[in-house]
Order: C-alpha cells, then structure tokens, then sequence
C-alpha cells in the first residue's frame, strides 16, 4: 500500500506516518531520512523523530537526495520523511530534481508499502523570490502527482488525520 501523509508544520503528520506504517508492517521496516544536520534546530528535530521511533522496529537510513542509491530492498516497507527536504536537497546541493519523480516512482514499485510525509507549504500568500517559487511549484507537482496514483493521500490538522483520497489501513 503506498500512502502520501500532507499537513502543515507541527500538525502531527510525522506521528500519523508512523501509525500508518506500524499498521501495514507491525515487524522490521526502513526509515528513510532526508533532513540534512545542518544546525541546533534541525539536530534537535532529528534527535525528536529518533525518539519517536524508538522501539518500532526501524532500521534508519540517511538518504538527503539520490534516492535511488538507498539499499532499499525489494519488499520492504519504508517511511520517507520528508519530501519536502529531499527536494530541497536535490535541487540546492547539487542533485538531480528533474528525476524526483522517477525515482519516487520506482521506490513505490518495489516496496510493499511506501508511506511518504510532505508538506502543505502552499497557502501563505507571500511571493517569494524566483528560486523558492520553483521549488513550491516542484513539490506542489510531486504531491498532486503521487496523490493522483498513491493508494490513500490524508491530510493531518491538528493531529487529527483526514482522509482525502482512498481509505486507511485502519479506522480513524
């Protein structure tokens, strides 16, 4: 089942991806990271999504872009967190965000689950300078685009998830 998990900041999407992993795959799963250490804020993000998912049976490999170079298994089932900085990453540190989607593509062909956090970066109505504008243009394309062909897209506000597109492996 390949699930796409959107919400704002803070609105509990990162938590609600994880439920909807340990739903599909109860065993051993992979966790793809993609947020670059970069300062004291991105550490302490990535020291709360450690903790988060202590003891939930992930296996945590760091993959900030190059998707396709992550040893990811035939059959396993991956949490990707978050699309919104494996963009950021392909298109500022030198990586390939012509070929996002591709790559998104053939991770969901050979996972038996794929659930991929993103963003809701869209409705702030600030115009930003020309290379921020493509980035949201990017990812408001990779986001309608796997939500078109992911089994269930939800949207978490507030915590409380709400699904948009399919239907949840269990009751919300």
């Amino acid at each position: 089942m390949n699930v796409l998990v959107t919400g704002g900041s803070g609105s509990g999407k990162s938590a609600f991806a994880e439920k909807v992993i340990h739903a599909l795959c109860p065993s051993e799963k992979l966790y793809l990271a993609t947020m670059l250490c970069r300062d004291r804020e991105s550490e302490i993000r990535i020291q709360r999504h450690r903790q988060m998912r202590a003891g939930r049976h992930f296996i945590t490999l760091d993959c900030p872009k190059q998707l396709p170079s992550a040893p990811v298994p035939r059959g396993a089932s991956v949490l990707l967190e978050d699309l919104p900085n494996l963009l950021a990453n392909e298109m500022y540190e030198d990586g390939h965000p012509d070929n996002l989607l591709t790559d998104l593509r053939q991770l969901a062909g050979i996972c038996s689950n794929l659930v991929i956090v993103t963003g809701e970066i869209f409705s702030d109505g600030i115009a930003y300078d020309s290379s921020t504008q493509e980035y949201i243009r990017r990812l408001a394309h990779l986001n309608c685009t796997l939500a078109s062909f992911f089994d269930c897209t939800v949207e978490v506000l507030c915590g409380i998830p709400v699904p948009l597109r399919g239907t949840l492996p269990f009751p919300v």
